[in-house]
């Protein structure tokens, strides 16, 4: 079943299938599951809560901080797209975090840069790769293989990345196709994004909510319920709809960088700038240096366990079971939200002026003492 989650029909269709409410599991037993290898992260959820009041505020406080910022980003992602792609654009966003920016990108190049852009979101799980079914449905439209641009936030290690190479690659073989496998982002930490608009660890506003800003789907499920001709899976959390913020978000963002762009025409002939490219290898040397060194620091022997950057450190305290948060600056409004999730779930925090991003979240193992 194909739908548009909260957003408008033209906004977005998520190709996933649509469950009833799963069997939730408790984090603490989610994540005992998930490290002993019972079961695969992506086979269960953990209920998902309204954010408080407290934590909306804060929220709401990164929208006019960053909202700027994302929106440049989003303008010179858009920018870069419609310079790689001569024909026909289909964003594949993928589920959840890339979908919000997918909606905008879909909205800034047709508004700003005057293309039009197909937008479904799909997909893609850690060690399983992407949505085979969704993609064959996306080509079966009519979608030419070379208009596929793939979509997320941001890359955090990178893993993503590299699933959705390994996996494009062998959807490319078996069907005799030539899919761009690179993937597409706002902020590369990792150096693994085919393109992005910067490497810069800042906080993206709709990185520190989740269903409330995502189309009210959930994060995606692949159980016995997915057969082998259905879309991966996901929850829709209808109860939480007085309370979605995905359009008022979207549509914010999107506004800001159409004024962006027609500053950009106002002061230069040339209309809106394409930008340079970004230094991926010293992105990629950072990352990989700053792992070896928190894995011997901190006796971790699963990398998993480490999840660098204030979009994959928020997801550590919404949704797993943290052991520290490590901020390089505890006064730096970007990392608020962080102090205050640390607050309410007694998780420790370490400051450490050196560290490469701004924050930095350590799962606990589920095996110690």
């Amino acid at each position: 079943m194909n739908f548009c989650g909260s957003y408008r029909p033209g906004d977005v269709t998520f190709l996933l299938k649509r469950l009833a409410q799963l069997p939730f599991v408790n984090v603490g037993r989610k994540e005992l599951l998930i490290q002993s290898g019972q079961r695969h992260y992506s086979e269960m959820l953990s209920p998902e809560a309204l954010p408080s009041a407290r934590y909306l505020a804060v929220f709401k406080a990164a929208c006019e901080a960053n909202r700027g910022q994302m929106a440049r980003d989003c303008l010179t992602l858009a920018v870069l797209i419609a310079a790689r792609r001569a024909g026909a654009i289909t964003l594949v966003s993928l589920v959840r975090a890339g979908t919000p920016v997918g909606v905008i990108l879909k909205h800034l190049l047709h508004q700003a840069l005057g293309r039009d852009a197909a937008h479904y979101s799909v997909s893609i799980v850690r060690d399983r790769g992407i949505d085979e079914v969704a993609l064959r449905h996306i080509l079966a439209q009519g979608h030419a293989p070379e208009s596929i641009v793939f979509i997320d936030g941001w890359t955090g290690k990178g893993v993503i990345s590299r699933v959705l190479k390994d996996a494009v690659d062998g959807f490319n073989q078996r069907h005799g196709t030539a899919i761009d496998k690179g993937l597409y982002v706002l902020s590369d930490l990792a150096g693994t994004a085919a393109c992005a608009a910067s490497s810069v660890d800042y906080l993206i506003p709709s990185s520190i909510l989740n269903a409330t800003v995502s189309g009210l789907v959930s994060r995606s499920v692949l159980n016995a319920s997915i057969g082998p001709g259905d879309f991966h899976g996901c929850v829709y959390y209808a109860d939480f709809e007085t309370h979605d913020l995905s359009r008022e978000f979207a549509d914010r963002v999107t506004a800001e960088g159409i004024a962006q762009a027609q500053a950009q025409r106002d002061g230069h002939s040339d209309g809106v700038n394409t930008p340079a490219p970004i230094n991926r290898a010293h992105a990629a040397t950072v990352s990989a240096q700053f792992l070896q060194a928190t894995m011997a620091r901190h006796g971790i022997t699963d990398a998993n366990l480490i999840k660098p950057g204030i979009g994959e450190a928020t997801r550590v305290l919404l949704r797993r079971v943290p052991r520290l948060l490590m901020l390089r600056d505890a006064d730096a409004p970007d990392v608020a939200h962080l102090k205050l999730l640390a607050a309410e779930k007694s998780v420790p925090v370490s400051v450490d002026a050196a560290l490469p991003y701004q924050a930095v979240s350590l799962i606990q193992s589920a095996f110690d003492g």
